[in-house]
């Protein structure tokens, strides 16, 4: 992390893009957290999607709890260690960083809305919204992408796009996931992808900032 030369973990090129990003993805958290602020039923967006996925039967059910599973302390624990691992292997310890703080403070973000907005599901002690599943595997996501495009050397569009798809894709299929389980109103599992999309940028800017001071200190 001291490293003169250890590269940022937010490239460059991706700065400008992931801060538009950011800065739509953070109102809307704030809006679905008001419409549905102490609410303890589904809306209609909620309704429909709910109707077409919840109570999947096998194998689709297995499929569910096995992602899941990857939101489970256990799951994520494991996820969170191989990718500290991998990064320290490869002599990257700035980018091991990320993974603790990106992915801790977005989970840690979503356990601070929750009791802020009160919304519940299957009685009043639950908590839904924001989903901390599904902002934990889009933060995961999102972390493993940047370091793919800054080690792959991907430009603006090539690595935006690499790291849109991956929020993308784990947002959906963790979100189908707690929805199919019935963990999750449909609108959670947005707040929680919207929630990454905020929380993840900013957090790997701060830690390329910090990183670069410290260098700077020690000049």
């Amino acid at each position: 992390m001291t490293g003169r030369s250890a590269p940022a973990v937010l490239p460059p090129p991706l700065r400008a893009w992931l801060g538009v990003v950011a800065a739509l993805a953070a109102p809307a958290v704030v809006v679905l957290g008001v419409l549905y602020a102490d609410d303890s039923r589904p809306g209609l967006v909620d309704a429909r999607i709910w109707a077409a996925v919840d109570g999947v039967g096998s194998p689709w059910r297995y499929v569910a709890l096995a992602t899941d599973f990857l939101g489970e302390p256990l799951g994520a624990a494991t996820l969170v260690v191989a990718a500290v691992a991998g990064c320290l292997l490869l002599r990257r310890p700035r980018a091991a960083v990320l993974v603790v703080a990106g992915v801790g403070l977005t989970v840690g973000t979503t356990k601070l809305i929750k009791p802020l907005v009160g919304r519940t599901i299957h009685g009043d002690g639950n908590l839904s919204y924001p989903s901390g599943h599904t902002a934990f595997l889009t933060a995961f996501a999102l972390v493993v992408a940047l370091l793919a495009t800054g080690r792959l050397g991907l430009g603006r569009t090539a690595g935006t796009s690499l790291v849109l798809a991956a929020a993308l894709v784990a947002g959906a299929a963790m979100g189908w996931a707690q929805v199919a389980l019935g963990a999750h109103y449909p609108t959670d599992a947005l707040g929680g992808w919207c929630t990454a999309l905020a929380v993840t940028p900013a957090i790997a800017w701060l830690v390329d900032r910090t990183a670069d001071r410290l260098v700077g200190q020690r000049r």
